[in-house]
């Protein structure tokens, strides 16, 4: 059973050692289809939109203390995005500073190989989400960290190629 109700409130979230959240994001991919159906070397990621609507990113949140990173990362996937799929290894962490509050975040983020779209999520009415291509993706993703994700995984995605 998904659920369809975000998490809310800051009681459960994770903080590090200078007092900054420590959130964990997931970069959404898949590869599109051939005409045939067969799956094509096309790239694409799935972005959101920000809860007001002006900037895109890819699905992040706060880190919960009854849950690992993995979870979630599948938590924000879904909340965000309405997304389930398959989390795989770490693409690293990274300190960034809270625009809001001017202290160090720490950031994780992961891709997911994404299985499942859903056409109804907890975040339909706040958010909007939108499949591009990695350079697309890359030019209109607000956070240079989410950034350098998006480096890591495609570079990773291209040496299995090899």
């Amino acid at each position: 059973m998904v659920c369809m109700v975000s998490r809310t409130g800051r009681e459960m979230q994770r903080y590090n050692e200078t007092g900054g959240r420590q959130v964990v994001g997931c970069i959404p991919y898949r590869y599109k289809q051939n005409i045939d159906g067969s799956r094509s070397s096309e790239l694409e990621v799935l972005l959101v939109s920000s809860q007001k609507g002006h900037r895109f990113m890819f699905p992040k949140g706060g880190w919960e203390v009854d849950e690992s990173l993995e979870e979630a990362a599948c938590r924000e996937s879904l909340e965000e995005a309405g997304v389930i799929g398959i989390v795989e290894e770490e693409l690293g962490e990274w300190s960034f500073i809270s625009k809001r509050y001017g202290i160090y975040y720490e950031g994780h983020m992961f891709p997911l190989l994404v299985k499942e779209q859903l056409e109804i999520w907890a975040e339909k009415n706040l958010r909007t989400r939108i499949w591009m291509n990695v350079v697309e993706a890359r030019d209109v993703c607000q956070h240079w960290w989410m950034k350098e994700a998006l480096d890591i995984l495609v570079h990773r995605l291209n040496l299995q190629k090899k």
